[in-house]
């Protein structure tokens, strides 16, 4: 997994952030290469067809009016992830769009998830979406720089801000937090968890676990939160790998399993021993 990203997944986690403003300056054609070549092999751990294209504003896409209401500023590059209607396809396209989102920080390229403020019709278009797909996400590539946006700046840095790890993960049920300095091998994969980004930064998922099995749940099955939920198990997920733990995501029979009437049970993960 460090070759893909030439570091850490850990390092390229923390060093990804949301950029609002882009350079007016090109992406070098190698950088270009290496991320189109990248979108041909990316995959994920769900069996779940997700695709995503790069789409440029040149004269091939002039006839396009792709706009971002204001919110970016700058962008020529973006990437547009579509996906089947169904809650396993969103959480596998938030998995795999923070994949190739990740790959773009290691790269020196700066993104930004965005799920409404965007021309979804247009970007369709110039993506041709087909029939049986559909298109929540869009993120702008490119480098930082120029004028944030005056919306840019009103968002501020309210998106940096992470909830507390006891907030976050439990252990046996959702009376008992976990904490930290008992989380064993899952700290790092939890912290990783901790610090990916969400639709309105409300992280909305949970994590119960119980010895060898980890349950994740989400607080809400609306909006954008499957995605969410996708984006937060690939920073999980990568980090396992990195930190050589083994294990496997699997669906249990949630009745079974910690009940909160807040929280609605998506998946599970079995570490192999």
């Amino acid at each position: 997994m460090d070759s893909i990203f030439n570091t850490s997944v850990t390092q390229v986690i923390k060093q990804r952030h949301s950029v609002r403003n882009y350079a007016n300056t090109p992406i070098a054609q190698d950088i270009l290469k290496k991320l189109e070549d990248y979108l041909t092999t990316v995959d994920n751990p769900f069996g779940q067809k997700i695709r995503i294209q790069l789409i440029t504003k040149d004269s091939s896409t002039q006839e396009f009016k792709l706009g971002t209401y204001g919110v970016i500023k700058g962008a020529r590059y973006f990437l547009a992830a579509a996906c089947e209607n169904t809650d396993q396809a969103l959480i596998a396209l938030g998995y795999t769009l923070e994949k190739v989102i990740l790959y773009c920080t290691s790269l020196g390229l700066g993104t930004v998830w965005l799920g409404g403020t965007f021309n979804k019709g247009e970007f369709a278009k110039a993506m041709h979406l087909k029939e049986d797909e559909i298109l929540p996400i869009v993120s702008p590539i490119g480098y930082q720089g120029g004028k944030k946006s005056f919306i840019a700046t009103l968002i501020g840095e309210n998106t940096n801000k992470r909830k507390p790890y006891h907030e976050l993960f439990f252990n046996q049920n959702f009376s008992t937090p976990l904490a930290s300095d008992v989380s064993d091998v899952y700290f790092e994969p939890f912290e990783m968890l901790r610090l990916a980004p969400s639709a309105l930064n409300k992280q909305p998922w949970r994590v119960v676990r119980e010895e060898h099995l980890l349950h994740f749940y989400l607080a809400s099955n609306k909006g954008l939160t499957k995605i969410d939920m996708g984006i937060a198990l690939c920073h999980f997920h990568l980090t396992t790998i990195q930190n050589h733990i083994q294990g496997k995501f699997i669906t249990l029979d949630a009745s079974k399993y910690p009940q909160n009437k807040d929280f609605t049970y998506i998946m599970s993960w079995t570490q192999l021993l």
